[in-house]
Formats: structure tokens, sequence, C-alpha cells
């Protein structure tokens, strides 16, 4: 009886330590003022689950978007980026000009991230559209065997398969000619052995970590994570998109088709990726690192695509990306059409879809049937009802996983880039994307989605409301994990 009476007392201790905490936590989550739906959400959670609730709300409520875990005025504020900055400042009355020429209107996108300092808009780009990581890799292999003065590279996947040895060869062999490596790798996304490691290490290759985690087999989807692909050449050659570094990637080294979409961009706009890769080293390895003119040479290319780069995460001040795709949507007069692995939208972007399917736009989604993730897959079901029932038009891909992350709106907008359409892309990780505004990008990013378009079926509303009571079941069961995805 007594030792009943201690543990009772042991784990009524317990108990009141974990409600001390809850009681920071509420306050915590009643002053940010974030959306009340959300709010309660938490509030129940860490009331009625001991432990449990305060676990879940430390590693999703926290809003690190204002604790600024990232000192970026470390590279903002140093002279060479405020040169850059100077030399790309946009006045009304380039706005205008530009708007007539070719934006139709739509001049709000550019409004809407030019006022940030780390996304000034660029007039002097050349813009590639690269489909598939066979075609991509390659190409950037080629690039950077070109190399003669630095090679950055940011990436959430490199693995040291077959496919990423064609990348970590070509990184030694510079690193040895005496050229500046510098490799930032995701930690819980990459796959690097140590061998591997010591190879790159003894080559002179500087490479960091994104944020190392205990276990990365096992939170993998509770963290925030670097989800960006970026690959930057002497300054001049920038790459963007949706491939990672690995055989899953590579089609005809993989086990399932991956279809995929990448963009080369040479001009400006690499500066400004070099602009953001500079403040994830910064972040990874906690040292000063002078910037210098040679890291953003000047426009080699005639060409005159306007082009802005959107980063987002927890490192920004806004959602960049999600506020410019859903300015995007709501600004659409003829089509919208999206092409994601991961349809798990936010409110916002539910809102947007549905209004501009109703008002007459042309709204279509491309989304993979066979998909890496069961979660995921139902999880992104569970919003095709609603979605049809607007008028929004969903096409499930059939040659394989689609896993290309676009947009093309009105013969006139396109981005191409890291970020899904999920919550976690544009709530939790760190992410980036092209948005060009130029009309004959937008014909050929048009013409991939024709292509992909043709090789997959429509859901149709009628159908669907037919689906089995299992698969609603797990629909909405994993629509409760949603932002955890």
């Amino acid at each position: 009886m007594v030792a009943y009476i201690e543990s009772l007392t042991a784990i009524q201790i317990i108990l009141a330590i974990n409600y001390l905490f809850v009681v920071v936590a509420l306050f915590t989550v009643l002053f940010k003022n974030n959306n009340p739906t959300k709010t309660l959400s938490y509030i129940i959670i860490l009331i009625v689950l001991p432990f449990f609730g305060l676990i879940v709300y430390y590693l999703f409520g926290q809003e690190y978007r204002k604790q600024k875990i990232f000192n970026r005025k470390n590279v903002l504020n140093q002279s060479t980026i405020k040169k850059y900055q100077k030399a790309l400042a946009v006045d009304e009355e380039e706005l205008v000009k530009l708007e007539e020429e070719l934006l139709d209107g739509k001049v709000k996108l550019i409004k809407l991230l030019n006022s940030s300092e780390d996304a000034p808009l660029t007039r002097c780009n050349e813009v590639e559209i690269i489909r598939n990581g066979e075609n991509t890799i390659p190409r950037i292999v080629e690039d950077l065997e070109k190399a003669t003065s630095f090679i950055h590279l940011e990436y959430y996947i490199i693995r040291d398969d077959e496919t990423g040895n064609m990348i970590l060869d070509v990184l030694c062999n510079k690193a040895q000619e005496g050229i500046e490596v510098k490799l930032i790798y995701d930690y819980v996304g990459s796959s690097l052995s140590n061998a591997t490691m010591e190879r790159l290490s003894v080559a002179g290759v500087e490479f960091h970590p994104f944020m190392p985690v205990y276990f990365p087999k096992f939170t993998s989807k509770l963290n925030y994570r670097d989800h960006r692909k970026i690959a930057i050449i002497d300054g001049k050659i920038g790459y963007v998109g949706g491939v990672n570094i690995s055989n899953t990637y590579f089609n005809g080294r993989n086990d399932m088709y991956w279809r995929d979409t990448h963009t080369r961009i040479v001009g400006q706009a690499v500066g400004s990726l070099q602009m953001h890769f500079f403040m994830t080293w910064d972040f990874v390895t906690e040292e000063s690192y002078e910037i210098v003119n040679a890291h953003f040479p000047k426009c080699e290319t005639s060409n005159r695509t306007a082009l802005q780069i959107a980063a987002s995460g927890p490192d920004t001040d806004w959602a960049n990306i999600m506020e410019a795709i859903f300015t995007a949507i709501n600004i659409a007069e003829d089509y919208v059409y999206i092409t994601t692995p991961y349809f798990i939208p936010n409110d916002e972007m539910i809102t947007a879809l549905s209004a501009a399917a109703k008002s007459g736009v042309d709204v279509k989604i491309i989304t993979p049937e066979q998909s890496d993730s069961w979660m995921a897959k139902h999880a992104s079901a569970s919003y095709f009802e609603r979605m049809l029932e607007s008028g929004v038009r969903i096409f499930y891909y059939q040659p394989g996983f689609v896993h290309a992350k676009t947009m093309v709106v009105d013969d006139v907008f396109t981005t191409i880039g890291t970020s899904n359409m999920d919550y976690r892309s544009f709530n939790i990780n760190f992410e980036i994307n092209a948005l060009i505004y130029d009309e004959k990008i937008s014909a050929e990013a048009l013409s991939h989605f024709k292509i992909d378009l043709a090789e997959s079926r429509e859901v149709v509303l009628e159908e669907w409301e037919k689906r089995s009571f299992s698969n609603k079941l797990a629909e909405s069961f994993t629509r409760l994990m949603a932002p955890l995805l």
C-alpha cells in the first residue's frame, strides 16, 4: 500500500510538471493570435494528451519564421549583396513598362515580392526547362566540369549511388584543381557514407549537413528540412527544380518511372540563388564568409526573360512562395494548370482554387496515382471531392510517379521549383522557386503540361463518390495528419 501511494505520488508529480509546461505553452499559443481553429486544436491536444501533446506542440507548433533561427543579416548586410540588390532595383515606371510588354495586368505578382530585399526582379536571363532527371543530371555534370571559379550546391537529397557519384566525382576533381567547392546537404534526406565524406574532405570539398538530428530514419517528417535543390556554377549558371541527386530521379536506374521538371538559368537571377545559398551556408557553418564581386558576375546573355527567385521557410519574413501562388491563382483569367506530387492544400489554396474554378477559370491539377507515400496519397484524395464539386479538374498521372512542381497561368506566368502544393512546403520546409514572367517559357511549360495531361486519367466526380468505404476511412484518418506529412 505504501509503495502504491509512493508510486501514485510520483505520477502526480510528473503530471504536475507536465501541466506546468502546458500552462506556459498555452499562454504562448494564445498570444500568437493565430488562426482560431489551429489555436484551439493545440489547446485541446495540450490539455487532453499529457506529454504527447507537449511533444506535438514543440515539434509542430513553433513559428520559427518569427523566431528568426537564421541570422540573415550576416549575409544581407554585406556590401557586395547590397550592391547586387541596388543594381536590380526596379522603379514604378519600369514595372508599368513591364506590364505593358508582357504581363497582361498581372504586375501584382512582381510587386508582391519586389519589396522583399531577397527577391529582386531580374530582367537579364536565359531560361531552359529540362524534363526529367536523366536529362537534368548529365547537364549539371557538363556545366560543373566547365567551372573555373567556384561551385555551390544545396540539396535535400544527395546519395553516393551511381547517379550521386556522377556529381561527387566532379566535385572532388574540381576541388583538387583548386576551385572552391561548397556543398550543403539535408541531414535527413541525404545519405553519404563515411568513406564518401572522407573522400570529399581529402579532395578539399567543403561540405556541411543541414540541421543534423538523431535517429533520422524516424524523424524524416518531424523536422524543418532544407528541401531546396540548388546548383550554382561560377555565379553565371544556376539550376533549381524538383530533381534531387540519386538513382531514384534517374530513369533507367530506378524502380518506378519518375517524371520531374528542372530549370537551367543563365543570368542575373543566378545571383538570387547565390544569395540564398550564402544565407544557408552562414547558418550551417556559423562562420563569417566574405562575399566578393566575383560571386555576382556581369550578365553575359542578351536574353530578356523576367524572373524572380522566391524562397520561403523559417528564414523568411513571409510565406513568399505560397503568397505568390495564391496571388497568381486569384488574378488568373483564363487558366491555372498545376502539377504537384503532393496535393495537400491549406485553407488559402482551397479557397483560391475553388473560387477560380467557380468563376470560370479553367483549373487543372495533375498529381500521381502511384505515390511514394501511402499516407500522402490518401490525405491528398481527401481534398478531391470538394475540388471536383467546385469545378476544379483533377488528373491522375499514369506512367509512374510525377514529382514535378510547376504551375503555368494565362500564357504569361510560370513557376518551377521545389515547393509542393502542401502544408510542409508552404509552412515548414525551406523551399525555393523560380517565378518566370515570359510568354515563350509559359508556352513551353504549357506544352509539357499537355504531354503529361495526355498520359493522365481524369478523376470524375460521379465515379469518385462511389469509391470504397475503406478508402474514405483512410482519407479521413490521414487528413488529420495532413500538416505533418
